[in-house]
């Protein structure tokens, strides 16, 4: 049984004080079924997650008490990417004919603040710094800077398409473009990572309405249909955030476990795709991915970047609304936002970040703590 999207909504990224974290998912709930015509009540399931924000079951509360069976789903930044393969799976074997995938959420201003002990790590790890997300990244690039040949000035780039892109989207945080000099400027964080190269915690919603792909008509005279969906968690071996040691023997990481596994899924490869929305929590994330998920060779990304290949209208084009750069991290809704960008995309409905030549395959990528990793492969 293939599945398809045949609504999305999106509640804008950014601040918002006038609106709660669950009032946001409600909103792009709304927007969701709107645009595939039809109401809450006609909902078979739900699934969707939020960290910070409550439960995201309690969407109920806002869009009506139906009796519905719906989910929450808590996977790290990979929250969205898990709930999503939750309804996939839940369609595809036939249990339900359609549903609805939500995320919100509204952190606090700062970095996230986790707890070793919700991670099984001592205390420890936490006195010595190692939790602060922007350390352990800084010292990721910083190895992979000098194995691979990668330069400062390539992660200003990726900071710089970023805040372009985000620029050019109606629904991202940062508006405004920010050169690669400013970015390079900027106050030093964690060497070699400024200000400029890092997400913020953020808020915002994003609504998915799926359905069987042989009922998408009823619903859609676009559909995107969801060619694979899948979530891989690390193996013994990788390095990953917050892991609390390194093995003498390393293995892949879980990006390139899921990604292999999405492409044999939907019987494509890396050279198919269109246009990619991969996580670039900060900018060194969006270099590494790009040779985990399969799209260039480790050290390639020094000149597909260089070169503009990775801007809008480039051979590769990715992260055209921004990515997490441009919109922040609301962790519950960040998955899917790289998905309704995709489904824009497909449509032909991006406006002035539209990917040019009629993209007909999209992919999506996020990674969480500690260390799970989500793909989705989309085609019109």
């Amino acid at each position: 049984m293939d599945v398809a999207i045949v609504g999305i909504g999106i509640h804008p990224f950014g601040r918002t004080p006038s609106r709660t974290g669950l009032q946001q998912g409600a909103y792009a709930a709304r927007l969701a079924l709107q645009d595939a015509g039809v109401e809450w009540k006609d909902m078979q399931f739900a699934f969707g997650g939020s960290a910070s924000a409550g439960n995201a079951d309690a969407l109920g509360n806002e869009l009506g008490l139906t009796g519905i069976p719906f989910i929450n789903v808590a996977n790290g930044c990979a929250t969205g990417g898990s709930s999503l393969m939750a309804a996939y799976a839940a369609i595809k074997s036939g249990e339900h004919d359609i549903g609805l995938v939500a995320g919100f959420d509204k952190h606090d201003r700062g970095a996230f603040n986790a707890d070793p002990a919700a991670l099984g790590i001592g205390q420890w790890y936490g006195e010595v710094g190692l939790m602060m997300t922007t350390q352990f990244f800084a010292m990721k690039i910083q190895k992979y800077m000098h194995d691979y040949g990668i330069s400062a000035d390539t992660l200003a780039k990726v900071a710089e398409k970023a805040f372009s892109n985000g620029a050019l989207n109606p629904n991202a945080w940062r508006r405004e473009p920010v050169s690669a000099e400013q970015v390079a400027d900027s106050m030093m964080l964690n060497d070699p990572l400024t200000k400029f190269m890092f997400c913020s915690p953020a808020e915002g919603g994003v609504a998915l309405v799926l359905c069987r792909a042989d009922k998408a008509k009823n619903y859609c005279d676009s559909p995107v249909y969801l060619k694979s969906a899948v979530l891989r968690s690390r193996r013994f071996g990788s390095f990953e955030v917050f892991a609390p040691s390194q093995a003498l023997q390393q293995v892949d990481g879980p990006t390139v476990d899921a990604s292999k596994a999405a492409f044999e899924m939907a019987g494509v490869g890396p050279g198919d795709i269109d246009v990619a929305q991969l996580q670039d929590t900060e900018s060194g994330a969006e270099v590494m991915h790009m040779a985990e998920n399969g799209f260039c060779e480790h050290g390639e990304q020094e000149q597909l970047i260089q070169s503009g290949a990775t801007h809008i209208g480039g051979s590769m084009p990715i992260n055209t609304d921004g990515g997490c750069l441009a919109n922040g991290e609301p962790i519950g809704a960040s998955g899917l936002r790289q998905v309704y960008e995709n489904v824009l995309q497909l449509r032909g409905q991006a406006g002035d970040h539209q990917v040019p030549g009629d993209p007909r395959l999209g992919y999506t990528h996020v990674y969480g703590a500690p260390g799970i990793s989500a793909v989705t492969i989309l085609q019109r």
